[in-house]
């Protein structure tokens, strides 16, 4: 079920749409599977998605489902609290850059 985004979510697709992170296309609130994920950059078969303190307790154990039912699909799941967004969106952008390097990388050995 799509939602209204979070703060988080809203800042982080800030940057991540039009191509604004080294051209990789992110697509939000993506359906793969069963799921909805937050973002997801179909080339990079890269999901990342943004937690709030619910997932602490309550929703562990779905979140470690979830992400190994998508990472048997082939996809790379990174996870970020929503905190982690909106106090150094900076930093999260840069690990998911690196991530994004790699797997460029990658393709081009291929």
């Amino acid at each position: 079920m799509r939602r209204e985004a979070t703060d988080a979510e809203k800042r982080l697709w800030s940057i991540l749409r039009n191509r604004d992170l080294d051209n990789w296309k992110f697509r939000r609130q993506v359906p793969i599977d069963e799921y909805i994920v937050d973002f997801c950059c179909i080339k990079a078969r890269l999901i990342v998605e943004l937690d709030g303190e619910q997932h602490l307790d309550q929703l562990r154990r779905y979140d470690e489902a979830r992400t190994r039912r998508l990472e048997n699909l082939s996809f790379r799941v990174m996870r970020f609290w929503n905190s982690e967004v909106m106090n150094g969106a900076d930093a999260v952008v840069e690990v998911i850059a690196r991530v994004l390097d790699i797997e460029n990388d990658r393709s081009k050995v291929r």
